[in-house]
């Protein structure tokens, strides 16, 4: 099963809901922070090295900024 995102304002967003239901889809309606957390970790995702790194490292790492 695949699926689209497609982002637009409100009366937009209603049509294309509504057109998506007549064609047999299903809708499922996005807040703005979870759009962001679902593009956030797909992002992640792509990122990934598999590689390690020590926790205090990155604490040091943050404390340089």
């Amino acid at each position: 099963m695949g699926a689209i995102i497609i982002q637009a304002d409100n009366k937009s967003n209603k049509i294309l809901s509504e057109l998506a239901k007549k064609l047999g889809g299903t809708v499922i309606n996005l807040e703005d922070e979870q759009f962001e957390d679902l593009a956030l970790g797909t992002a992640m995702d792509q990122l990934k090295t598999g590689e390690t790194v020590d926790p205090k490292s990155i604490i040091q790492k943050l404390k340089e900024r």
